[in-house]
């Protein structure tokens, strides 16, 4: 029985992580999912948020992704984000003014599509600095 999946993320900049893991954590659009070895087959969009990678050594790397899809295998896992970056190399004042600028342009009620873009924003700010607090209180 296998005790590992190989998981790939990569985005349009490139391959962020290959490896091994013994478990793998991703926010689909309906919540949080967990992805053992010999998974289910599943296909699923993600929302912005922290993807989780254990690997049988018990370490954990975590990762960012502003949204995109997961493809699951039972012995793959595909992560195709539109924006992917390793937790540490996340900027917590751009993602502040990212959230800033997005709640204002909501306070300032702009057409449907301004209103839109600015939600998905402000997603994404937010998802943003919960990494980095996740990550801060890891360290911590």
């Amino acid at each position: 029985m296998a005790t590992t999946v190989h998981v790939d993320i990569v985005s349009a900049e490139g391959e962020i992580f290959s490896g091994e893991a013994s478990m793998v954590f991703a926010p689909a659009v309906m919540g949080e999912i967990g992805i053992a070895p010999r998974h289910a087959p599943l296909l699923t969009t993600l929302k912005p948020g922290e993807v989780r990678v254990q690997t049988p050594a018990g370490e954990e790397h975590f990762f960012f992704v502003s949204g995109g899809a997961i493809e699951i295998q039972p012995h793959l896992v595909t992560v195709l984000a539109d924006t992917a970056l390793r937790a540490h190399d996340l900027d917590e004042a751009a993602a502040l003014q990212a959230k800033q600028r997005a709640e204002e342009a909501l306070r300032d009620r702009g057409d449907k599509v301004e209103v839109a873009e600015a939600q998905a924003e402000l997603a994404r700010a937010v998802a943003q600095i919960r990494a980095i607090e996740k990550l801060r209180k890891i360290k911590g």
